[in-house]
């Protein structure tokens, strides 16, 4: 009776220590959501009025990332945002078309896949040893198209991209210079912060080690986090990556079982309908003339028009600005404001994994 009893009362204290510290966590949550929530008006305010796409880029999800870039530093957040809005309005990303950059496309050396990963990211497939031209200002150009590209297509639940590296057929005689490498990095740390998620680099022979030790100097501390060698007989740096992709979408050059095969002509039919989604989206579809020898604007019915986190309207003007902040840290980015939570927990907060059809790719017989 007193054994039943002691157990009884056991119970409760658990439960009611448990309660006590589901509310000091949500307390917690709130107050960490307010202060970056803060600190994002904060940048806001700070950077003054904008207008046309500078206004339609910086929602609160874009200052976000910025603050996050610089370790939540307004001040600096805002110089490094204010760089950005500058190299956009001079390079104009949002305007660069398929037909534009196609040539380079030509061997599969960097397209975007028709799958995501297992937390719903686009990915884009770079292969190095496919490089077929010689402009490296044409060459980033073309990079960048795809990094907007893979933003635009962006599930309304992420706000990054991950990188799988192919170096089947990578030399140093068809690698980029150092300065274009630089240039690349630069791309990405300043003016696309935190859209890279992860970066695998499948297989590199030895001697890119050489090529590695000069450019990972260019890399801030949290881009080089992001970066793993995967080498097929490491069998932990092997799980690490099919990790994040199921090994059914996965191409054979990266370990997995699909075969498949890059096809020009239907990528870049899809691009051509893409160029008509950002069209739509920046609002400039009276300078969208022809888009490529593979279809005009006429012939492609525009698919709608899904907004990527980087364009989609934030009401930060009212309370719904608060819980802005929120969603996208529900599925698949939790550490950025939650403290480390269980397996189970963080499973619940991943998205699954989405079977898309592939448009680019078809599977060999």
């Amino acid at each position: 009776m007193f054994s039943r009893w002691s157990n009884s009362h056991h119970n409760k204290e658990n439960d009611s220590l448990q309660q006590e510290s589901k509310i000091v966590l949500t307390s917690w949550l709130i107050v960490a959501v307010m202060r970056k929530y803060n600190q994002i008006k904060e940048v806001r305010a700070a950077i003054g009025p904008l207008s046309g796409r500078s206004l339609k880029y910086c929602t609160d999800a874009c200052l976000r990332r910025y603050l996050e870039a610089r370790n939540w530093n307004a001040d600096k957040s805002k110089k490094m945002l204010e760089e950005t809005l500058k190299w956009r309005s001079a390079y104009k990303p949002e305007e660069i078309r398929w037909h534009e950059v196609a040539v380079e496309g030509e061997t599969g050396k960097v397209y975007r896949a028709s799958f995501h990963d297992r937390h719903g990211r686009t990915v884009l497939i770079l292969r190095p040893g496919k490089q077929n031209t010689t402009s490296l200002d044409n060459q980033l150009r073309h990079l960048v198209y795809l990094i907007e590209n893979a933003i635009l297509n962006l599930p309304e639940t992420q706000e990054q991209m991950a990188w799988l590296i192919d170096f089947t057929g990578w030399t140093l005689s068809t690698s980029v210079p150092i300065k274009s490498a630089r240039d690349t990095i630069n791309l990405l740390q300043n003016h696309y912060p935190e859209r890279l998620a992860i970066a695998f680099l499948y297989n590199p022979p030895r001697i890119f080690e050489a090529f590695w030790k000069i450019v990972k100097y260019f890399m801030d501390a949290k881009t080089f986090q992001k970066v793993k060698f995967v080498y097929p007989k490491n069998t932990e740096s092997v799980e690490l990556m099919r990790s994040y992709f199921d090994e059914e979408n996965l191409p054979t050059e990266f370990g997995g079982k699909a075969v498949l095969e890059y096809n020009h002509e239907e990528f870049s039919k899809q691009m051509n309908q893409d160029d008509i989604k950002s069209a739509n989206l920046w609002g400039f579809d009276d300078k969208l003339q022809c888009i490529g020898n593979w279809h005009s604007g006429s012939d492609v019915a525009p698919e709608p028009v899904c907004l990527a986190p980087s364009a989609r309207a934030t009401p930060a003007s009212d309370a719904w600005g608060l819980f802005s902040v929120i969603p996208p840290m529900m599925y698949g980015t939790c550490h950025r404001l939650y403290p480390p939570i269980s397996s189970k927990e963080k499973h619940a907060c991943e998205m699954p994994t989405r079977k898309l059809p592939n448009p680019n790719l078809t599977r060999k017989t």
